[in-house]
């Protein structure tokens, strides 16, 4: 017989799961849900008048084609439930964007970086952000129930600390701790290429990419190199980042943004690229930040035939090869899915990629893995804080409003 706490546990599941089919698949009718949820009729129909009850959710009436019948009742989430700020770190900027219970984009901008570095003016300026974000939209703060942060680098795996990361070096920032007590929203931190996994990972379960693998990797290309794995198990999916820009290519080899001798990045990253271009020292302190302009004159000039240009496109090919078949060696070969604006050189990468790939054992006996582009990553970074922090806002939401609804 269950008892009280596990019958309330299996009804949050429940919750849970027709939450997450509706955010998947947008607006659905009674069946849909129950086909979607694999749950019974019975079960679909006490959920979701409870999520009405509790304004998680609301119902909208489409007539039938031809105005005859009975109209179709759709389930869809209520927009203004809840509200998620997303704060992306990039290089030379950060973006803010507000976003709706029904993931839908309200608001978004960017500021540039500040040139003077500090973990507490950082985080300042993240605190002035997220305030102009809110006033620009009229929302008070706590509305906002999750803030969920993404940068390049190393992040604590059970804590928002962001370790390590080209922005702010190895100077921490605890999120949560720079955040209160002005917010008391749910802090969130991701690598971001692990969002990038993330996203790819939802559009493989949704239209049957790569069929026949179950785990496919992102390699994110530009400044910084990052790598992350989802893969599937059963209905769920596991994502994890690799620390891959920064694993052992050669020893004691180029200096790297970290301080360390031989990172893959410091082979592959645009920096990397200008310094071999150029015949730069590889002991040359790194350039922080290369435009895009300047590794554009490069590609072009290796497309035209530059011999030295081209060699050092070709290493960053090799170099991330040899990085992609260490990987393979104790995850399995899996599609590798490129993303980042140093796609835009992926002809001039190709060749030492399949180079480095090739003097893997596994890869000589099951063959090359697929190779593929996704050019626009910024996109699958929203959708990757959209797939972690909305389930996040389900959660808490379904902690407390469901049970002031029971008791009303």
């Amino acid at each position: 017989m269950l008892t009280k706490s596990s019958t309330e546990l299996v009804r949050q599941q429940n919750s849970m799961l027709v939450l997450s089919a509706l955010r998947r698949h947008g607006r659905l009718a009674h069946t849909e849900i129950s086909d979607q949820t694999r749950l019974a009729s019975a079960t679909v129909s006490a959920i979701t008048a409870e999520l009405e009850r509790a304004h998680l959710i609301e119902r909208t009436e489409v007539q039938p084609v031809g105005g005859r019948g009975r109209p179709r009742v759709l389930f869809e989430q209520r927009r203004d439930c809840a509200y998620l700020a997303v704060v992306v770190i990039s290089s030379d900027a950060v973006q803010y964007s507000l976003v709706d219970y029904s993931g839908r984009l309200l608001d978004r901008f960017a500021e540039l970086r500040p040139a003077t570095t500090g973990a507490d003016l950082f985080a300042r300026t993240v605190r002035d952000g997220l305030e102009r974000l809110a006033g620009r939209a009229r929302i008070e703060r706590n509305r906002i129930l999750v803030i969920s942060i993404s940068s390049k680098g190393i992040v604590d795996p059970g804590r928002p600390v962001l370790v390590w990361s080209p922005v702010l070096g190895a100077d921490r920032i605890d999120f949560a701790d720079a955040l209160r007590p002005d917010w008391q929203a749910e802090i969130m931190l991701a690598n971001e290429t692990l969002l990038v996994a993330s996203a790819l990972g939802t559009t493989m379960e949704k239209t049957g990419l790569h069929p026949g693998f179950r785990s496919l990797a992102a390699l994110s290309l530009g400044h910084s190199i990052g790598l992350g794995i989802v893969s599937q198990t059963g209905t769920d999916h596991h994502v994890s980042a690799l620390n891959f820009g920064h694993m052992l290519h050669v020893p004691d080899g180029a200096l790297c943004r970290c301080g360390s001798r031989g990172c893959i990045e410091a082979y592959a990253g645009f920096y990397a690229v200008l310094r071999g271009a150029f015949e730069v020292p590889t002991d040359t302190i790194p350039a922080k930040f290369v435009p895009l302009a300047e590794m554009d004159k490069i590609a072009a000039s290796a497309r035209q035939g530059n011999r030295i240009a081209g060699f050092a496109f070709r290493q960053a090919g090799l170099a991330l090869g040899n990085g992609l078949a260490r990987m393979f060696s104790l995850h399995d070969r899996m599609p590798v899915v490129l993303t980042g604006p140093g796609t835009r050189y992926f002809d001039l990468l190709q060749k030492g990629m399949e180079e480095g790939l090739s003097q893997s054992q596994i890869v000589r006996l099951e063959g090359m893995p697929p190779l593929s582009v996704a050019a626009d990553e910024q996109n699958l970074v929203f959708q990757g804080h959209l797939n972690r922090a909305l389930a996040a806002i389900d959660r808490s939401v379904l902690g407390f409003r469901q049970s002031a609804a029971v008791a009303s």
